[in-house]
């Protein structure tokens, strides 16, 4: 188990532990974008109440920064990842294409089972007030912009996201 923390520029944090036992490609990309600064100054760019958080793919002009594919590490893609998508779950984003995860995370605000077995789920917030930010960064008045929608009015930036 790793720790991390996920530092908003507005002073907020999201602290996390990540589990390399059910999910260890995901896990070692996802601390080697960390240890490269990769999701320094990027947004959570897609927020939906009652669901979840979705960033680490995007600059605050929605410009995408890119980053090489992984496995993705779930059920449906022939992996045993036993992590469930219940609140504060932390899980890899993607395409229709099972193998398309590279760098955009989410973050569950609510229980989401219906995600169990079809995304790689790689960590879980650890305390009441991570979990609690995230509630919140879910709530944001959101706009869509071009063929992007549920995008914070005001861009949630990530100052960094370091192991803790």
């Amino acid at each position: 188990m790793t720790n991390i923390k996920i530092k908003l520029i507005d002073g907020r944090e999201m602290n996390a532990t990540l589990d390399e036992e059910n999910a260890p490609i995901t896990v070692e990309n996802f601390l080697k974008l960390v240890d490269n600064g990769f999701y320094n100054g990027l947004i959570f760019h897609r927020v939906i109440p009652k669901f979840m958080i979705q960033g680490g793919g995007m600059d605050p002009s929605l410009c995408p920064k890119d980053a090489k594919s992984i496995k993705g590490e779930f059920l449906a893609n022939g992996i045993n990842n036993t992590i469930q998508h219940k609140v504060g779950t932390i899980s890899m984003a993607r395409t229709n294409v099972p193998d398309s995860a590279s760098s955009q995370f989410f973050i569950c605000v609510e229980d989401c089972a219906f995600l169990d077995g079809q995304y790689a789920a790689f960590g879980q917030l650890s305390d009441e007030e991570s979990i609690k930010v995230a509630v919140d960064i879910s709530k944001v008045k959101t706009v869509s912009v071009g063929y992007y929608q549920d995008v914070p009015y005001e861009p949630i930036i990530i100052q960094s996201i370091v192991r803790a």
